[in-house]
């Protein structure tokens, strides 16, 4: 017998982009994780930035396991209602602040790099 699927679309997920109810679009399909967010690896945050839009990309990038993907389904809620109008994939500066909010040392890691510029360029101009 057929099932009925639920259709979402990106007004719909971006509702639901809390602690307490949270949405996410993952390969046209839509999954509440709200009762995963405690348990996920990276942590809850991570789930939380990929809400209301297409995180499919983020979610591919991470290298999600065999075992993750059978986990999703539990999750499963409905299909991404692709009609919707709405871009839904994250654009460059919203990735690039993201990832410069993961990545760990980054401050350390230009602060080192600023500072061996300036000691290099300092002994250059003594040498003239």
């Amino acid at each position: 017998m057929p099932t009925l699927t639920n259709f979402y679309t990106i007004q719909d997920a971006s509702r639901h982009k809390t602690e307490d109810d949270c949405w996410i679009i993952i390969d046209g399909k839509v999954y509440d994780v709200t009762q995963y967010l405690e348990d996920h690896p990276g942590g809850d945050d991570v789930i939380l930035a990929a809400t209301g839009r297409d995180a499919t990309d983020d979610f591919e990038d991470a290298g999600h396991s065999k075992t993750a993907r059978e986990l999703m389904e539990k999750y499963y809620i409905g299909e991404f209602d692709t009609s919707s109008t709405v871009s839904t994939k994250k654009g460059y500066y919203e990735k690039f602040t993201t990832q410069l909010k993961n990545t760990p040392y980054l401050g350390f890691s230009v602060a080192v790099v600023v500072g061996i510029s300036v000691v290099v360029g300092f002994l250059y101009l003594r040498k003239k």
